[in-house]
């Protein structure tokens, strides 16, 4: 059959930034309850930020992240109940059905930009309270950014060639399901029951609800299933349950965790914390402060002399 790609995806069938017609969008059913999402973002950014003050500097860590990750999210949802952050896209699949009838749909790409920010900070939250290395932290939240931006392209291609990313997008959710169910839960039952039993909680909750995204998109961006208030609703609960609730339960369950036995070294302002300070080599006594006493060995003698630094 040949490579067709250049005549299907051809310049002007796909994305449309001059702010054109879509005529399948959200209603003013849609925008409130947009609205909503927003509100409770909003609130559930100042409730972690009003816990995390009730705790030492040293131990705000997991608050401070999870209020960033509910306060990127009320400004997305700020945008999208304001009709915001939208291009209008060819739908492959035209449906008779009055709430999808119609050649272009809104699609929000302002929540892309939005899970781009936070759904790695969601992954931030979770990697270090199982103790995971550095390297795979990185290499995961590398995987989450391709299965994001697979779904933004996705959601801007016109044609079938949309479900290519799409599957994309849903190789990188497994890998990350592997890394969640298997070596971050083991790391953390390693360093202790209760961290265990907080990621695994979490985890799962987070795990489960991302399992559902893909069918979100499918019905929406992907198919032109359900209409765009629909989406909001879909998406909205979604989004709700898998930051606010989810920071819920990860405070929670931090409250009796020291950040040190997950391996975090945070310092206190203005402390000087003497346990990562070398220690100096010891000298007769009379030796000035500062002083380093090098040993000179000749045979089985032993001359200290008094070198400053």
């Amino acid at each position: 059959m040949g490579n067709n790609a250049l005549n299907v995806n051809y310049p002007g069938n796909n994305i449309d930034f001059s702010g054109g017609h879509a005529g399948i969008a959200i209603t003013t059913h849609g925008s409130d309850f947009y609205w909503a999402i927003c509100a409770a973002m909003t609130t559930a950014t100042l409730v972690f930020l009003g816990l995390a003050y009730t705790k030492p500097r040293e131990h705000r860590l997991f608050h401070y992240i999870t209020a960033g990750v509910t306060m990127v999210a009320s400004i997305a949802y700020f945008s999208m109940a304001s009709n915001i952050g939208w291009a209008p896209i060819a739908v492959e699949f035209v449906r008779s059905n009055p709430v999808v009838s119609g050649f272009n749909r809104e699609i929000f790409y302002v929540r892309y930009i939005d899970w781009t920010i936070t759904t790695p900070l969601l992954l931030l939250d979770l990697c270090l309270t199982a103790g995971l290395p550095t390297p795979t932290i990185l290499w995961v939240i590398l995987i989450d950014e391709i299965m994001i931006v697979c779904g933004l392209i996705g959601a801007l291609v016109s044609s079938s060639y949309k479900f290519g990313y799409f599957v994309f997008g849903c190789v990188a959710l497994f890998y990350i399901g592997y890394v969640l169910v298997w070596e971050g839960r083991k790391n953390a039952y390693v360093l202790g029951s209760d961290i265990g039993k907080t990621f695994f909680l979490c985890g799962t909750w987070t795990f489960f609800l991302w399992c559902l995204y893909p069918v979100a998109w499918g019905l929406c961006e992907g198919g032109n299933v359900i209409s765009p208030d629909s989406e909001a609703v879909f998406y909205g609960v979604l989004d709700f349950l898998a930051k606010p609730c989810f920071g819920a339960l990860l405070i929670w369950g931090h409250r009796n965790i020291e950040p040190e036995r997950l391996g975090l070294v945070i310092h206190k302002y203005g402390a000087r914390d003497t346990k990562y300070e070398k220690p100096q080599a010891e000298g007769p006594a009379g030796y000035r402060e500062g002083g380093m006493r090098q040993t000179l060995r000749n045979g089985d003698s032993t001359v200290g002399t008094d070198a400053h630094v």
